[in-house]
Order: C-alpha cells, then sequence, then structure tokens
C-alpha cells in the first residue's frame, strides 16, 4: 500500500446550533512534519457562553425522547462505518497515529455509538419496596433517572475521534445537550464527528464543538452555571484542579497512569513480550494505559527481555500516513524533547539503556526506548512518561511484584501473566488499579467495559453503560395510592 495523503482544508466551529468563523482561525499543523492539515475556526468565551446557553434552551424546550436518541445515535455509527477511511486519515494526519493504529480508532468509534445508543434505549431506573415499611404503606415508589441538561466536555488529542465519542455518545444517550472543547492540537476529527451527528438527526443546538485556548473556552465550559456536569479526560494536574474549582458539580475525571505489567514465572511470558512490542509504542506511547513499568520474574527476565529487545528493534519508525509505521512522532517536539530528556537522566542515574534513546527520522521522531532497573525515583518510573519508553525491573516473589506495581500515585489499569487462578485473584483483590486485566496487558480497552481509575488517575468510569450512570443523576419519585 502507498503512503495516504490528506488535504487540508478549513473547518468552521459549531456553535449555537451554527457553523461560524470564530474570532480567528488556526491552523492544526502534523506533528510529524509540521505540514498544515488545516485551518479551524477558534472560539472564545463568549463563543463557549453562547454555546452552553443555546444547549440549554434545546434542553429544556426539544422534544428528544429515549428512542429518537437512540436512532440518532445508530445512524451516526453506520455513517461513521461509511467515513472510517477518512476519519482514519485525519486522525493520523493531525495526531500524528499511524494509520492503521488510526484505522482501528475510526472502527472503534463505531462500536461506541452502538453501545451508546443500546443505553439510550435501556436506560431506566427501578422501584422502591414502600411497603418495607409501615411508613410507606400505600405508597408507590420509583427512581428515576434523569439527565443533567448541559454537560460540558473537555478531550484530549491521543485518542481524536474515539475518545470523543466516549464523551458524547453517552451524554446524549443520556439526555443531556453537551458543549465540547477538543484538544487544540486535534480538533478536526471531533469537528468531523459532529457533523455526521448532526447529519443523523441530532437536533440544532444540541450539540456545540468550540475550539480554542483552555483558558478561555475551557474555563468557560467548567465555571459557567448552566453546565451541570463536567467530563474531562486529559492530565492529572489539570483535572484534579478543575474538581476544586467547581465542587458544587459533577466533575467526572479519566486521567493519566504509569501502567505496569507483571509478567510471573509461570506466565506466558512469550505472548506478554509480542504484545508489549505494539502495546508499550503504539501511538508513540501517547495513552494513558501504554505500558510503562513491565515488572518479569526473575527467573524468565532474560529470555524475556532478549524477546521483548528483538522485537521491538524490529518497529518501522515514521510517516504516520504510511501503511508500514508502526510508531510516528510524538504529538509536539517540545514533548519529544521532554521524553528524550527523561530517558537521558534515568541512565545518568543508572538505569541500562537496552535499546533505543535517540532520534531518528531526521529528528522527527523518538526511537521507542526500553530502559532497564531505572531508579525508583526517575521519573519514567514514577511518573506518566507518555512517550515511546518502557522501563523494564525484576522481581523474585509475586507478593513483591504486586507491592511494586502499587508503589504508585496512579491507578488506571494494571495486567498479570501468570497461569495459576490463585495469583490471579489475588491480584484482582491487592493492585489498587481501576482495572486488573489477567493475561492481558493493560493498554488492553474494549469499548464497553467499566473504564476509569482510583488515585490520581481519576475517580470515574467510561464506557457508555457506565457514563450514562455517571451523567444522569437519581430522582425518587413517590405517590400515594
Amino acid at each position: 500500500m502507498a503512503t495516504q495523503t490528506f488535504e487540508a482544508t478549513d473547518h468552521k466551529l459549531l456553535a449555537a446550533g451554527e457553523w461560524s468563523e470564530g474570532v480567528e482561525w488556526g491552523e492544526v499543523r502534523s506533528p510529524y512534519d509540521d505540514s498544515v492539515v488545516g485551518r479551524v475556526a477558534i472560539g472564545d468565551a463568549a463563543t463557549a457562553e453562547r454555546a452552553i446557553a443555546a444547549a440549554h434552551e434545546a434542553f429544556v424546550s426539544a422534544d428528544f425522547p429515549q428512542y429518537e436518541r437512540a436512532a440518532m445515535l445508530e445512524r451516526a455509527a453506520e455513517l461513521v462505518g461509511e467515513r472510517v477511511e477518512d476519519l482514519a486519515a485525519t486522525i493520523a494526519a493531525e495526531a500524528g497515529k499511524p494509520i492503521k493504529t488510526a484505522t482501528v480508532e475510526a472502527q472503534r468509534c463505531v462500536d461506541t455509538l452502538n453501545f451508546s445508543s443500546v443505553e439510550a434505549r435501556k436506560l431506566t431506573g427501578g422501584t422502591i419496596p414502600m411497603e418495607a415499611s409501615a411508613a410507606g404503606a400505600g405508597k408507590l415508589g420509583v427512581m428515576l433517572r434523569v439527565p443533567y441538561g448541559v454537560v460540558g466536555a473537555i478531550s484530549p488529542f491521543n485518542f481524536p475521534l474515539n475518545l470523543v465519542a466516549h464523551k458524547l455518545g453517552p451524554a446524549i444517550a443520556a439526555g443531556n445537550a453537551i458543549v465540547l472543547k477538543p484538544a487544540g492540537q486535534t480538533p478536526i476529527s471531533a469537528l468531523k464527528l459532529a457533523e455526521i451527528l448532526l447529519e443523523a438527526g441530532l437536533p440544532e443546538g444540541w450539540l456545540s464543538v468550540v475550539p480554542g485556548p483552555g483558558s478561555k473556552v475551557g474555563n468557560a465550559i467548567v465555571e459557567h452555571p448552566l453546565t451541570k456536569a463536567i467530563t474531562f479526560t486529559g492530565s492529572a494536574p489539570v483535572g484534579w484542579d478543575i474538581r476544586s474549582r467547581v465542587p458544587h458539580k459533577k466533575v467526572n475525571l479519566e486521567l493519566g497512569s504509569n501502567a505496569p505489567l507483571i509478567v510471573n514465572d509461570d506466565g506466558d511470558w512469550e505472548t506478554a513480550a509480542d504484545k508489549a512490542q505494539i502495546h508499550a509504542f503504539s501511538h508513540a506511547g501517547q495513552s494513558c494505559i501504554s505500558i510503562q513499568r513491565i515488572l518479569v520474574h526473575e527467573a524468565v527476565a532474560d529470555e524475556f527481555k532478549a524477546r521483548l529487545v528483538a522485537n521491538v528493534e524490529k518497529l518501522t519508525v515514521g510517516d504516520p500516513l504510511d501503511p508500514n509505521t508502526d510508531v510516528g512522532s510524538l504529538i509536539t517536539p517540545g514533548d519529544r524533547d521532554r521524553v528524550k530528556g527523561w530517558i537521558d537522566e534515568a541512565v545518568a542515574a543508572g538505569a541500562e539503556l537496552l535499546t533505543g534513546g535517540e532520534l531518528v527520522d531526521e529528528g522527527r521522531c523518538l526511537a521507542p526506548t526500553l530502559l532497564g532497573a531505572p531508579p525508583k525515583e526517575a521519573k519514567v518510573w514514577c511518573e506518566e512518561i507518555f512517550g515511546p519508553v518502557a522501563t523494564v525491573d525484576t522481581f523474585s516473589s509475586f507478593d513483591e511484584a504486586l507491592a511494586m506495581a502499587n508503589d504508585s500515585k496512579f491507578g488506571l489499569q494494571a495486567g498479570v501473566f501468570t497461569r495459576d487462578i490463585g495469583r490471579g485473584l489475588e491480584a484482582g483483590r491487592t493492585l489498587e488499579f481501576g482495572g486488573v486485566l489477567i493475561n492481558e496487558v493493560p493498554t488492553f480497552r474494549a469499548d464497553q467495559q467499566p473504564y476509569g481509575g482510583v488515585k490520581d488517575s481519576g475517580n470515574t468510569r467510561e464506557g457508555p453503560a457506565f457514563a450514562v450512570y455517571e451523567l444522569t443523576e437519581e430522582r425518587f419519585v413517590t405517590l400515594q395510592g
């Protein structure tokens, strides 16, 4: 297959039911070669406020029942499926994600919207056994699930289509109107998804997509009194700051991690090494659950490391629009230089450079890097790298491995390879993470699963069934017979 091309075009923002040129035009540039991917209309605080007011008006006045929301989302999924090739090329161009990985993201978006459609159809509350007490005799009690009204959403650059779908699909399924600020580096995918939702029948004003700086658009969305719930995916410092600023609102946070992979000597270490080749370096490691801390039992450590190094050195680094590319560039030159600096610091402090560590492809990309036994105070171990780097360390007992994995301020997902079901259950009970994946890497995510973390990694669960619950309130109603 030949390297794909991508045509740069202009994209207006969507606010208050209208496509607008905003307050100025901003260029979206390729993280790989700095070419112009497109121009996007940029909004400001006033744009966001206008969008929020329109969303509130649409929510209180539009008749948009569950079955219509479900049908719209189902139709949107069909349209995304028809446009996977274009959407994948958009993701690759603006995010620097290899086209084969970007294609998987576009295909997953179909699932996310379909699962959201299902949740729209089955959204319900429950009954309360009022006559279980004398005080409730003669009464019928029901618990309704009602939408918040207007949801404010802020999405990251690394999954510019599917993570946007994880914001929009469940919010709409739950009956909320929504105002989205997409990541500044990757707004085009979000705007294309908005076009699809409107084409599928989303009522006017129900959705706005306002690119712009967080200091203006993001703050306006977070602080406006009409946004009753906020859903944010991004860095831990920004997320927890948002929550502290609006303690009276529902704030759902899906944040970062430094995901551990435990490979015990009774586990399938060959499969673990093969999967780590992909899942430590896909999208240049720019995933919240990218494998970062690999813990291998000392009995199989040498064989595991040899296999993993050989695997990593086979990866193709370069142009994300080339179908042969496995690893592209980081999102900005500044991020590339930051990650390179962390590698150099770790090596200077005693970590073993197993492979990689250098800039390649005329300096545009960072080679996939493996570091052995880094100091535990090194950033590559205790912080979130968000780059194409994984560390490898050893343990002598399973309990030691669990303690090493838990020794982190993050807790999103952990992976464990063991053939012992008892050890698997022990890991599930002991590891302080939102998800514990047995005989799977921590980077695995199915779009219908509950996904989210504990500690600094967040306070919510995504996946349409769980996000719909997070984006509705319980309301008790009792009727006297």
